[in-house]
């Protein structure tokens, strides 16, 4: 695999920061991931359901061909444990706050004078600096509330609501992915590693950046519209007679709004003077939604699809989750991968989005249980069998 010898040790929780080395685990890095005992706070999020399903999902898919190691850093040898496997890793990354690691003497220059070569990974909700940089942040609220996620996607008018689980998470895994390897080319260069910090807030204001420049340059920026009246109305969400959702998004300018009128049905609105300009189909866009909304609420789904794969405008049916597991598509844009579960079978989970053609990621390694690695990651440290009983013991390791 492409990052074969890179070795990863994550001291993190929860999504975003696991999900950036679950990436790294999947592209061939050795992960070892370290956790508080009791684990991770979301080996837990199923523990409460009542459900006859079992497995954890959404913990599996960030942690899935990791080694798991259980220290306590309250602890002397539990602290020193931890030390010593940065001192012979090239990455340390964690989510943990940087007030808490320079407490315990896990920051970042206490351990690049054991390591120089260290690339020391930070994830936090609101960056390392300024006043509130120790505030506690989760992707619902640095990165959709605070950075204005939320209020751009609600429609006006309308309450706002709350993020799907790990959106913000997973996006800012990917910035960190990207961090983590620009400082890992950097050191092929220098020799010497450097601190990488990544956040929620930074994250959600880049993610929502096309928006927010014209914000930052015009001091201002039109609300999201309902879809009953948007601001375009040719870029819209439309339902079919046997009641199937689906957008279309033609290209700009004026170059596919006849094109469209042909595929509803209703070639006669392209030079209507309600609509003929793209100024005109702003100033009406609701009577236009309606227009639409009945031509397409006349026909079937499939006959709605075939007009516009014929057309070739860029459209896609709003699939539901159960759809989208569905679509084989998703497996010929590389979006899935088979991961062991176990017990020898395979089962199919979301996939880093990135395809290498030519490299067969196989069967991907399981989630690993709760200090499954412990003993045989501390030997492989250097420590001695004496060593290890005695943070046993103790319950530095566990």
């Amino acid at each position: 695999m492409l990052l074969n010898g890179l070795k990863v040790v994550e001291f993190a929780s929860y999504i975003a920061a696991p999900g950036a080395a679950g990436i790294l685990a999947d592209w061939g890095a050795q992960v070892i991931k370290v956790e508080r005992p009791g684990g991770d706070a979301m080996r837990h999020v199923f523990a409460d359901a009542k459900s006859e399903l079992s497995g954890n999902p959404t913990f599996e898919m960030d942690n899935r061909g990791k080694r798991s190691v259980v220290l306590d850093i309250s602890k002397p040898r539990g602290r020193e444990a931890l030390a010593r496997l940065a001192a012979k890793a090239d990455v340390f990354l964690t989510n943990v706050r940087a007030s808490s690691l320079k407490k315990s003497g896990l920051d970042e220059p206490t351990l690049r004078k054991a390591n120089p070569r260290l690339i020391y990974a930070m994830v936090t909700g609101y960056g390392l600096e300024g006043t509130e940089a120790e505030t506690p942040g989760f992707d619902v609220t640095a990165f959709w509330a605070r950075a204005g996620v939320a209020m751009m996607t609600t429609p006006k008018g309308h309450d706002p609501f709350l993020l799907r689980t790990g959106v913000g998470d997973h996006t800012t895994s990917l910035a960190t992915v990207s961090a983590i390897l620009a400082a890992v080319y950097e050191r092929e260069h220098t020799g010497v590693g450097r601190l990488v910090q990544t956040s929620l807030l930074a994250t959600g204001v880049y993610t929502v950046g096309s928006d927010l420049a014209v914000q930052l340059r015009f001091g201002r920026l039109a609300s999201n519209k309902p879809r009953t009246a948007p601001f375009d109305p040719v870029a819209n969400f439309y339902r079919s007679a046997d009641d199937r959702w689906f957008v279309v998004n033609p290209r700009g300018g004026a170059v596919d709004w006849p094109v469209l009128t042909k595929v509803a049905g209703r070639p006669e609105l392209t030079e209507d003077e309600r609509f003929r300009t793209s100024r005109s189909r702003k100033d009406n866009s609701a009577l236009l939604v309606a227009e639409l909304d009945a031509a397409f609420g006349a026909m079937a789904f499939d006959e709605i699809a075939r007009r516009l794969n014929e057309a070739d405008l860029a459209w896609a049916p709003a699939q539901t989750p159960a759809e989208v597991a569905a679509d084989p598509q998703l497996r010929a844009a590389g979006a899935l991968v088979e991961v062991d579960d176990g017990s020898g079978r395979a089962h199919l989970s979301p996939a880093a989005p990135a395809v290498f053609p030519g490299l067969d990621p196989g069967v991907l390694p399981p989630c690993p249980a709760l200090g499954r690695d412990t003993r045989k990651v501390l030997e492989e440290a250097g420590f001695s069998a004496a060593d290890i009983e005695a943070m046993y013991d103790e319950g530095a390791a566990a």
